[in-house]
């Protein structure tokens, strides 16, 4: 009877070895079995605050084949239930409940990027803006000032106020969200490059910088001449001397320009043109980028009142009337020459 007994409890005690050893198994297989999946990929949204067992619901109910209570279970056996992440996820065909939940718990979110590029004006972020993938567009529609309220600067025009970079965001996230980094980091940087100025700068303010900026940014051809543009019109700035700027008349002229800068738009009166209005014009004409701003406030000491596009690229600079317009029939009414791109006219045509 003892002998059966012992045998009795070696059987039950193998049998029971022998289920833990299938049970484990059958989970480690379930581990790193890929899921049913109804699409290439499948979008999460995971609320601040929701639960692992809603969490595993959630997944159930964006269509990947899982029974939520195992999900849950493997959630909570694996000790990291607590450490998900709220977030927009993605998951592909291949995702199993180990990678699936990995993915969560690292917060990998399905993320998206759009390019705000230097030198843009504002139309263009917008369209921009409009066009980037699965990105809510709260702007659509909106006026300006309306937008500026919303992004907390209300009476300020929105040109040239968001740093061109490249910027990542959540599926789903908002346009107003985007310009609100974007804002920001503008804000720093601007601050940071003011905070750098020379001693004599005849710039009264971070905003004047910022539109120095952005005409030396639209007028810069080649980053080496950068600095030596921002001194050229420093000086002029300085003599009382009107800044003659060929870009801040096509961004006057708006969506009336075809291309081409005629002699009567130099003549056409708008808050924008150069030719017509001493100082700086209102606004900025673009977005400036990290080095026209430094640029802004730290021009480069020269004597040049003028500059010229050489074709290449490069400008050549120069102090007086009569050099310039020797530089002017020498690099743009060649007719070999290429044509010059938008910049500081030939001062024998004003």
């Amino acid at each position: 009877m003892l002998k059966a007994l012992r045998r009795l409890m070696l059987f039950c005690v193998l049998s029971g070895v022998l289920a833990a050893f299938l049970a484990g198994g059958a989970a480690l297989w379930w581990l790193q079995r890929p899921l049913p999946m109804p699409a290439d990929t499948v979008d999460l949204w995971v609320e601040q605050g929701r639960s692992p067992r809603g969490i595993a619901q959630d997944v159930a109910r964006a269509g990947v084949g899982v029974d939520p209570r195992v999900l849950y279970l493997w959630f909570r056996l694996s000790g990291q239930d607590r450490k998900i992440r709220a977030g927009s996820y993605e998951f592909d065909r291949g995702t199993t409940p180990r990678t699936l939940l990995a993915k969560l718990v690292q917060g990998d979110e399905a993320s998206r990027s759009v390019t705000l590029v230097e030198g843009w004006n504002w139309r263009q972020v917008r369209e921009a803006l409009a066009r980037a993938d699965q990105l809510k567009p709260e702007i659509v529609g909106m006026a300006d000032d309306a937008l500026m309220a919303q992004l907390g600067l209300p009476g300020v025009a929105p040109e040239g106020r968001f740093y061109p970079d490249t910027y990542t965001y959540s599926k789903g996230s908002s346009d107003l969200a985007v310009l609100r980094r974007a804002m920001r980091a503008m804000d720093q940087r601007l601050d940071a490059a003011w905070s750098q100025r020379s001693a004599d700068t005849p710039l009264k303010s971070a905003d004047e910088a910022l539109i120095l900026a952005s005409i030396v940014e639209k007028e810069t051809g080649k980053a080496a001449d950068r600095a030596r543009i921002a001194g050229v019109f420093v000086n002029r700035l300085r003599i009382g001397m009107p800044l003659q700027t060929d870009p801040t008349v096509i961004y006057g002229m708006g969506t009336a320009f075809d291309g081409n800068l005629r002699k009567k738009d130099l003549q056409t009166d708008t808050p924008w043109n150069t030719y017509t209005r001493s100082g700086l014009p209102p606004t900025p004409i673009a977005m400036p980028g990290r080095a026209a701003l430094i640029a802004a406030v730290q021009p480069e000491p020269t004597k040049a009142l003028y500059f010229v596009a050489r074709g290449d690229g490069s400008s050549h600079f120069s102090p007086s009337l009569d050099e310039h317009n020797r530089a002017v029939d020498q690099y743009q009414r060649t007719p070999q020459r290429n044509a010059p791109r938008a910049g500081t006219a030939p001062e024998a045509a004003r």
